[in-house]
């Protein structure tokens, strides 16, 4: 189709920057979430063993001491530092993430996904630059906060998730939209898994700056790749302000304005809904984490990364179940099946005294995460077209922190939608 000229009154489309070659976004995705599941059980560890340094608490490494249940004031005060801590940073990136993500998820749709995806992946790489400084240097913690808001105020990886999804949305049918997504949610799975066995290898001797210079390596080579080697999807982009207040105001509208093809109190609980599951699946990482570390399991570096495998396991399985689940069930009684097994994967977790019982737990949320891809869903069939971009920046903002979390996957009822948007 010929392009026509654009009027005085119209924005002028950027035309398309030469790259060095078309690559895809899977490598983006798989680079950046094997770094930073690289970077999240090794950090709650670093802060742990900081504290108890400090403290001149010897903690608790011998199987023997770990049976002894009484209350230990040292260890109690390590514990609480590191969650104090660990609570500052992703409440840092969260409250940043609320205001730059909805920003920058409209903000790609006018000027591309390569700029989002840039940002993202130097937001990343910031912050294991100073990650490494004070692993290094012995640097005071609330640098970890500032790399954490720093990386959250570019983007974070929720941007990088956000934009990588968009891309494949951009150039995909509705045939193969289903199989590009479903790769890049195994790369999702895949790289979480290796990145916390070789994490676990890397602390063997408690060298805790060592993964952090491989996670930069990779965050590296991901940020050239992006800046350089990414195909841009987006084919007609115009130039558009970044720092406007008329995302915002599209957001509170998305809400508060009616509409007749869609249910307005539908779309406001769908979005709380899948704020607490959010919530508490990605704020249990962290305290599983501290809780393995400490009585009655005393896991060392080695235990650790089998159970921070074990938490990436479910971006597989969770996507065998959906697909298996739906060919006999509505998407609706899906999610309440993934609701109860985490819910039972909880209550485990809450009585674990030893270590097989907490595999057990691990184990029961294998299909922890067929919640969100419906619940996203049912909200993207609620909004308009047009409105696509301002509630996938409140999702973006709604994951604002730096570990993974699942992405969004067409089911077969979108399928129909998806073939009519195209047409």
């Amino acid at each position: 189709m010929e392009r026509r000229a654009n009027s005085p009154g119209e924005p002028r489309a950027w035309p398309t920057r030469s790259v060095l070659c078309r690559g895809c976004v899977e490598p983006l995705v798989f680079l950046a979430n094997f770094a930073l599941v690289l970077q999240g059980p090794v950090t709650t560890q670093y802060l742990w063993h900081r504290f108890s340094a400090d403290l001149g608490y010897n903690g608790t490494r011998h199987r023997g001491s770990c049976s002894n249940h009484s209350v230990d004031p040292i260890a109690q005060k390590v514990e609480t530092l590191t969650s104090h801590w660990t609570l500052y940073m992703n409440l840092g990136g969260f409250l940043v993430g609320l205001f730059s993500s909805t920003l920058l998820g409209a903000w790609s749709d006018c000027v591309g996904r390569r700029p989002l995806l840039v940002l993202a992946s130097l937001g990343l790489l910031l912050q294991t630059v100073l990650s490494i400084f004070v692993v290094q240097l012995q640097l005071h913690i609330g640098y970890l906060v500032l790399g954490r808001i720093l990386c959250a105020l570019l983007g974070d990886f929720s941007g990088l998730l956000a934009a990588g999804f968009a891309s494949v949305a951009d150039v995909s049918s509705s045939r193969t939209r289903t199989i590009r997504m479903a790769l890049l949610e195994a790369c999702i799975g895949v790289a979480g898994m290796l990145a916390s066995f070789i994490g676990g290898y890397l602390l063997k001797e408690q060298v805790y700056v060592n993964p952090f210079w491989l996670a930069l390596a990779l965050l590296t080579v991901m940020t050239l790749y992006a800046a350089f080697c990414f195909g841009e999807t987006v084919k007609e982009r115009t130039p558009t302000r970044l720092f406007t207040l008329r995302h915002h105001r599209s957001i509170i509208q998305l809400y508060v304005t009616q509409a007749p093809e869609k249910s307005r109190k539908h779309l406001a609980l769908y979005s709380l809904a899948i704020f607490v599951m959010i919530t508490v699946h990605l704020g249990a990482q962290d305290i599983l984490t501290l809780y393995e570390l400490s009585a009655p399991l005393c896991w060392d570096s080695r235990l650790i990364s089998y159970g921070s495998a074990a938490q990436q396991l479910p971006y597989l399985t969770s996507l065998l179940g959906l697909r298996l689940l739906q060919y006999c069930l509505a998407d609706t009684w899906v999610a309440e099946i993934g609701l109860i097994f985490n819910i039972l994967g909880m209550m485990v977790f809450a009585f674990a005294t030893i270590t097989p019982l907490m595999f057990t737990g691990y184990g029961l949320l294998f299909l922890s995460l067929v919640v969100t891809p419906i619940i996203r869903a049912k909200l993207s069939r609620r909004v308009r077209q047009s409105e696509q971009g301002y509630w996938k920046g409140i999702i973006i903002a709604l994951n604002s922190r730096s570990f993974p979390r699942a992405p969004d996957l067409p089911g077969p009822e979108d399928r129909g939608q998806e073939e009519q948007h195209e047409r």
